[in-house]
């Protein structure tokens, strides 16, 4: 119970419990621009026109993000069929997402938010106080460049199918 009561008063003297405003579905994508892993800005203006998966994960060459990594690479034909684009984002350097996405063969952007001020945008970053980290949120963005859909309790393991089946409807309902 002590520890308990440690660990929320740790988060509120780091700020982690400070409510802001979270994006609903139909809201605006915030927009950004950040490098890859190849150094290529990427920007959400100019995919405009097209499905954007934008997932958000904590950490380069851990499991749950390796696991998640994999199965959009093992799945990036079908998402590509629906004429989706995948986007990872963390934290992580550029050089951390060059090694993470050569070892594993990853065909789609890894881009890095160094200062995590997207990921803030997006209501996805952990804030410690003497470290930042992603959270595993995703969204969907509609080709208009606005949310369709929002991932906040991500199961690396089953995420990747959501995401599928779900751009699979949204398309038919356009």
């Amino acid at each position: 119970m002590k520890l308990r009561v440690f660990f929320i008063g740790l988060l509120f003297m780091f700020g982690l419990t400070n409510a802001q405003a979270e994006l609903k579905v139909g809201d605006a994508a915030p927009v950004f621009t950040l490098k890859d892993q190849h150094m290529k800005d990427i920007s959400l203006e100019a995919l405009r026109g097209q499905w954007v998966v934008l997932y958000f994960y904590p950490k380069d060459n851990t499991p749950g993000c390796t696991t998640e990594a994999c199965s959009f690479r093992d799945n990036i034909n079908a998402l590509i069929a629906q004429e989706a684009v995948v986007l990872g984002v963390s934290v992580d350097s550029i050089e951390s997402h060059k090694e993470f996405a050569k070892k594993f063969k990853l065909p789609f952007s890894l881009l890095s938010d160094p200062k995590g001020e997207t990921a803030k945008q997006y209501g996805s970053l952990l804030n410690l106080g003497f470290m930042s980290f992603t959270k595993r949120h995703s969204f969907i963005i509609n080709p208009d460049g606005k949310i369709e859909r929002i991932y906040r309790d991500v199961n690396p393991k089953v995420h990747v199918k959501e995401v599928l089946e779900s751009i699979k409807q949204l398309r038919n309902q356009s």
